[in-house]
């Protein structure tokens, strides 16, 4: 399945705010079909000023009922907070949705209802299947446009990256790492530290410590500049005060 394949529908949304939130997720994770049912366009032509959400909004669609929303779906999922409600549906936990969406040949739907209610069992009979993001107990709902964000988080998080990540930081050659020992050694030298523990510590034990650190290359470079700063104000002559 294509995110070009699947369409969020948010089932009488009332607050812009959540709508345009989960048009913003909806962009960030590429989907781009957003359908609203309900009589209330309010929340959508408030929402059109949403951060980085206007393509989004300005091709969503409105529908009088669910039948017309999912017309054209195969596959319809309705989410749910589980509660007390009698559930006719087998309900999925949303990390084992997750391959049924991506595993569709044809549109799927996503269903989310109201912010107070959730989705009526008259909407949920449009549904083949229910999901449900797991919450820690005592979690009774969660908001609407956080729930759109994390159910598009789980379908995508095993597509291929779209931006080039940054190459990890080279680490710190071990001459380079040798060169740093001994400087940090007459560093402490310098300030009479080396007397007492731990700066009286051995090779041994030095040499574990700095490898700790995990530097890279120009972290050591770094390093090793302030070091030689240290050094030299340490080989000052004193000053005495007039």
């Amino acid at each position: 399945m294509s995110t070009a394949s699947l369409s969020v529908v948010l089932v009488r949304a009332r607050n812009p705010l959540n709508v345009g939130a989960a048009a913003r997720a909806m962009s960030n994770f590429g989907v781009s079909d957003l359908r609203l049912v309900g009589e209330y366009l309010q929340p959508l032509e408030a929402a059109r000023s949403a951060i980085d959400a206007a393509p989004v909004l300005a091709a969503a669609q409105t529908f009088g009922n669910v039948a017309e929303a999912v017309a054209d779906c195969s596959l319809v999922y309705g989410t749910t907070a589980l509660g007390e409600r009698d559930l006719q549906h087998p309900v999925d936990l949303l990390r084992d949705a997750a391959p049924r969406v991506r595993a569709a040949q044809d549109r799927v739907a996503l269903l989310f209802g109201s912010e107070k209610t959730g989705l009526s069992n008259d909407e949920l009979s449009y549904c083949h299947r229910l999901l449900t993001i797991p919450m820690a107990r005592g979690g009774v709902s969660m908001n609407l446009g956080q729930a759109v964000a994390v159910c598009l988080y789980e379908l995508h998080r095993e597509a291929p990256a779209q931006r080039t990540l940054p190459e990890a930081p080279a680490s710190a050659k071990g001459e380079d790492l040798q060169r740093f020992e001994s400087l940090l050694r007459e560093t402490l030298a310098a300030a009479e530290y080396d007397r007492r523990f731990p700066g009286n510590m051995g090779a041994n034990e030095m040499r574990e410590l700095v490898r700790r650190l995990a530097l890279t290359s120009a972290d050591t470079t770094v390093w090793m500049g302030m070091l030689r700063q240290v050094l030299w104000k340490l080989r000052q002559p004193s000053r005495s005060r007039e």
